[in-house]
């Protein structure tokens, strides 16, 4: 009896081993951060500086201020994605003011997709999205290595199989 006890200790007091996402989506998104940023700011100054004269297009800097508050969110916000494979349920949690925590019963899962658009595939990442009976708990993972991704979605088609025939 003992022994069973400690078992169940063991696995409920465990810290569930999390994986964080590649640092491939953080680079894709502040690429892009940069990028439409940099070209609202390069607009508004010559606009301005067109047509209101001078002293307007310092204007653009303020485009350029939000490029750096931007540039630390979204490493604060790539920081906080993360998920954990357990025995039974798939963990996923992101968030930095607002943390979110999604789990998602194996046995309930209906639908694993990996997508990659275009932006993505030129980085070399994908999406895994969940798909399960209630929407209220669909869940996606963003900007995984399409290895990891497609290694994913395989585990868990054969976990959500195995554990949706026992009911």
């Amino acid at each position: 009896m003992e022994t069973g006890s400690a078992a169940g200790a063991e696995t409920t007091g465990t810290e569930p081993e999390w994986t964080g996402l590649p640092p491939g989506l953080l680079r894709m998104r502040r690429l892009l951060l940069v990028v439409w940023l940099g070209l609202l700011a390069l607009a508004v100054g010559l606009l301005l500086g067109l047509f209101a004269g001078p002293v307007w297009a310092a204007f653009a800097l303020l485009p350029l201020a939000v490029l750096a508050w931007g540039w630390v969110l979204l490493g604060r916000n790539w920081r906080s994605w993360r998920y954990a494979e357990r025995a039974d349920d798939l963990l996923i949690t992101r968030g930095v003011l607002w943390r979110e925590e999604t789990v998602v019963p194996y046995g309930r899962m209906q639908l694993v997709e990996v997508t990659s658009g275009p932006v993505e595939r030129h980085f070399g990442l994908a999406s895994v999205q969940l798909h399960t009976a209630a929407a209220a708990t669909d869940a996606a993972i963003p900007g995984l290595d399409p290895a990891e991704a497609e290694r994913l979605r395989d585990r868990l088609t054969e976990l959500g199989e195995a554990r949706s025939a026992g009911l």
